[in-house]
């Protein structure tokens, strides 16, 4: 059901990308894991990268996929890692699924509710016309019409491929993706404190954990910390990804 990309040989670490993200965000980064003694799991959620692709799409479900990829592979006490919404995909898996999760961490997203905030991108990918693109590059052309900052467009190109010879088309599911925004940013509320050893990472440059949300983390889990990557916004991990993968694997050691 879920594709992954799997590194190395060791103790279970499973890493869940973004909103429109894909495993293979996460390749340099779990590759330097993996040859630190961690065999590296890179996930395709549902509705992304080469995973299923489907009508339903919920942090419970979501949380509910991550449970089965690990019964199928035999992981147990693994150390969950989520950017973004794939944090809270992690947030929900430890409220539910408390027994699997070793240790877990969150990059940049708080356990509250954000604003839908993904029309301008959602507009942009939709107004790509396959019909008359033949090279990424024209892809790119035409996105930079809705969508003018270079980063995330090569963000979101990752996920352009071609169907056959003659026609492009997006890995993860733009419809259903596209109707999810307001699901994508709420948070369900955490009714039982978690006793998971927990890090969460924010961007220094990024908004999206801010100083007030500590009281909501603290209240959430009993064993949180928070660190600040300086200089980074919201993809932290692809802006300062030594200073990212030093931090964490801190935490991991400790």
């Amino acid at each position: 059901m879920l594709h992954s990309i799997i590194l190395g040989e060791g103790k279970p670490f499973v890493i869940l990308h973004g909103f429109l993200g894909m495993a293979d965000n996460w390749k340099t980064l779990g590759k330097h894991w993996s040859e630190n003694g961690y065999q590296v799991h890179l996930i395709n959620q549902r509705n992304h990268g080469r995973s299923v692709h489907s009508e339903e799409f919920s942090y419970e479900l979501l949380a509910q996929d991550i449970k089965l990829y690990c019964k199928e592979h035999n992981l147990e006490n693994i150390i969950l890692l989520g950017h973004s919404m794939g944090g809270k995909v992690a947030m929900k898996a430890a409220a539910n699924f408390p027994n699997l999760i070793k240790r877990l961490i969150i990059a940049d997203i708080a356990p509250k509710n954000y604003a839908p905030h993904h029309s301008d991108i959602i507009n942009g990918l939709k107004s790509l016309d396959f019909d008359t693109i033949t090279k990424r590059s024209q892809a790119d052309e035409q996105l930079a019409l809705r969508i003018p900052d270079f980063g995330t467009r090569q963000f979101l190109l990752k996920s352009l491929y071609r169907v056959d010879k003659k026609r492009f088309g997006w890995r993860f599911n733009l419809e259903v993706l596209g109707n999810s925004q307001v699901m994508v940013g709420l948070q369900d509320p955490i009714q039982e404190q978690i006793h998971i050893p927990t890090l969460f990472v924010r961007g220094g440059k990024s908004g999206y954990i801010d100083n007030n949300d500590l009281v909501i983390i603290d209240h959430a889990f009993a064993k949180a910390d928070l660190k600040t990557i300086p200089n980074a916004g919201h993809w932290l991990h692809a802006e300062q990804p030594e200073l990212f993968f030093k931090t964490v694997t801190k935490f991991l050691e400790e």
